[in-house]
C-alpha cells in the first residue's frame, strides 16, 4: 500500500489540483486519493479523475458519495474517499477488468463508443504522457 507515502511532491498531484480547479470541480480536494487508488492498483493515474471529470462533471453532480456513476449510481460509498478506492480496486481486479488495457477497460465501464474517447481525451488534458 502507498497510503503512507508522502505524496505532496508529486508533480500529478499539482496537475490534478490544477485540473479541477480550472473546471471548479469539487473533487479536486481528493486529488492525493486518486493518486494513492491509483498506484495502489497501479492503474494509469489520469484514469480516475478523467472518469470522474466525465461521470459528475468532477463531483458538480452526484449522489451516494459515487463520483464515479458506478453501477449507474446505484451504488453507494460510505464517503467519496472510500469510492474512489473502492472503484480503483474493481478496476484492478475485477474479473470483467483485470489484465485488459485502457481501451477494454472503458469499454466494459460503459460500452458506448464515444465514452473511451471522452474518458481519453480528459486524460490527455491531464497529460499527455502516464508519468
Amino acid at each position: 500500500m502507498i497510503e503512507d507515502r508522502n505524496i505532496s511532491r508529486d508533480s500529478r498531484l499539482q496537475r490534478i489540483r490544477n485540473f479541477f480547479n480550472r473546471q471548479k470541480c469539487p473533487v479536486e480536494k481528493y486529488a492525493e486519493e486518486f493518486i494513492i487508488a491509483a498506484d495502489n492498483n497501479k492503474l494509469d493515474w489520469r484514469l480516475l479523475p478523467s472518469i470522474a471529470l466525465v461521470e459528475s462533471s468532477g463531483g458538480k453532480v452526484y449522489r451516494n458519495n459515487n463520483v464515479f456513476g458506478w453501477s449507474s449510481c446505484r451504488r453507494r460509498f460510505p464517503s467519496v474517499k472510500a469510492g474512489i478506492h473502492a472503484v480503483a480496486e474493481r478496476l484492478a481486479n475485477a474479473p470483467q477488468y483485470r489484465d485488459k488495457d485502457l481501451d477494454s477497460i472503458l469499454k466494459t465501464y460503459n460500452s458506448r463508443p464515444i465514452y473511451s474517447k471522452t474518458v481519453k481525451r480528459v486524460m490527455i488534458q491531464l497529460s499527455a504522457e502516464p508519468i
